[in-house]
């Protein structure tokens, strides 16, 4: 049965989430902190996590700088802040995806399901372990690795997926639609802003200038093309 873990500070809302979830097919504890719900997570193996950013404590971007590092699950951020910084800065850090309190269970139960088919599908999918090239920009599926200019590039899971993907394609104006299918899935739930925000960020990491890029370029009204630094 798929086991997910609950983390949230507040007594009533770990219960009322984990009945719904419970009701819906799937196993569940619960957690009432971060350093509690890692010490579960290493223990129980979840496979998903659903984590409150605003945990006391060790908070929950913390915590999930933690998972990354120990727990191979997907993360849903859930959030009380309604400011979108906070969102944002979750899934830059790697989670999957993000719910505003108050939620419909409905919804979260259908963010669940999305996330949940997308993690079982990137772990069954094989890989080409041939090397991509892109000027001095190199990704290499067998180690799961990418450089620029010889220097080794630090990129959380999805932004890789990103590039790995916009690398396959490499000189085409992708369009945004066939990102959002083949990078998050066609179930994916979730707002084209976090398309945009995993641009932004893997700029950050493999262009000299993040502002003026010169390697990954926004084709306007379609998408986005990768290219060589070097053209």
């Amino acid at each position: 049965m798929t086991r997910i873990l609950v983390i949230d500070d507040d007594r009533l809302m770990r219960r009322s989430v984990s009945l719904s979830l419970a009701d819906a097919g799937y196993a569940t504890e619960t957690a009432g902190s971060g350093e509690e719900g890692l010490a579960l997570a290493r223990k129980l193996r979840p496979d998903l996590v659903l984590l409150d950013i605003g945990l006391p404590g060790m908070d929950g971007l913390e915590t999930l700088r933690t998972f990354q590092k120990e727990v191979d699950a997907p993360v849903i951020f859930v959030t009380a802040r309604r400011r979108e910084l906070d969102e944002i800065v979750g899934l830059e850090m790697g989670a999957d995806d993000y719910v505003t309190k108050p939620f419909d269970m409905d919804v979260l139960l259908a963010r669940v399901k999305v996330v949940l088919r997308r993690a079982r599908q990137s772990q069954s999918a094989v890989r080409p372990n041939q090397a991509i090239a892109v000027g001095d920009l190199r990704i290499d599926p067998a180690a799961h690795q990418v450089t620029v200019g010889g220097a080794l590039v630090d990129l959380a899971p999805k932004e890789y997926d990103l590039l790995y993907y916009l690398a396959q394609r490499a000189g085409e104006a992708v369009p945004l639609e066939d990102i959002v299918v083949n990078v998050w899935g066609d179930e994916w739930a979730g707002e084209t802003q976090t398309v945009y925000v995993h641009m932004r960020w893997l700029r950050t990491k493999i262009e000299a200038e993040p502002n003026k890029p010169c390697r990954l370029l926004t084709v306007r009204g379609v998408g986005y093309r990768l290219v060589p630094a070097d053209r």
